[in-house]
């Protein structure tokens, strides 16, 4: 008898969310215990249940799937995250990686091969979709953490009063690390900047 490995799936279409499940469910070994439309919820989902496997989308709303695994990280989570997206970014890769990770594949995948990538992740492999691993070797990410999070807060509206009192740094700081990101990506403004950073998966 195998063991049932237990999955929570996060993505936030619907209809996606759904087919995977339906998917995963006719595996005779494996049981998704959870679904959540967003980050916060696969957080609660993953310490309710403490699945196998976190399979997650990275573009949700509230909290990323790279966030997650990064919160996942600091608590008593014991399972392994697998990243499934759309997006085929190096920089998204890496951050991942760092995040502790241990798979990462592309949405187009057949389901037999997510079945086995699930199976090996689980055994302690790695699996990372062939096409990203040649890519990631490709462009390093210039940012610091630091200027990361400033970005993406400008980004996402807010203005450099609201980034200071955010990250508990003065005006001045926030000002020099917004500039600083610009420059390292011969962006004109903090818009562009953030649009450059995200294209290249380093928000």
């Amino acid at each position: 008898m195998h063991k049932t490995i237990k999955i929570v799936l996060a993505e936030d279409q619907a209809m996606l969310l759904g087919a995977v499940a339906a998917l995963l469910d006719l595996e005779p070994d494996f049981s998704v215990v959870g679904q959540a439309k967003d980050g916060e919820s696969a957080l609660s989902l993953c310490m309710h249940h403490q699945p196998d496997v976190l399979l997650t989308d990275i573009e949700m709303p509230g909290m990323s799937g790279i966030e997650l695994a990064e919160k996942l990280q600091h608590t008593e989570f014991d399972g392994k995250v697998i990243i499934l997206t759309t997006f085929a970014r190096s920089g998204y890769l890496r951050r991942a990686m760092d995040a502790g990770v241990k798979g990462y594949l592309l949405k187009d995948t057949p389901s037999d091969e997510l079945a086995t990538a699930i199976r090996k992740v689980v055994s302690g492999r790695k699996m990372i979709a062939p096409e990203l691993v040649i890519e990631a070797f490709d462009e390093a990410d210039p940012l610091s953490e630091k200027e990361r999070k400033t970005l993406k807060l400008a980004a996402d509206g807010l203005t450099t009063e609201q980034i200071a009192e955010k990250l508990f740094l003065s005006k001045g700081t926030v000002r020099n690390y917004l500039s600083s990101a610009a420059s390292k990506l011969n962006a004109q403004n903090r818009i562009e900047a953030a649009r450059i950073a995200r294209q290249r998966g380093w928000l």
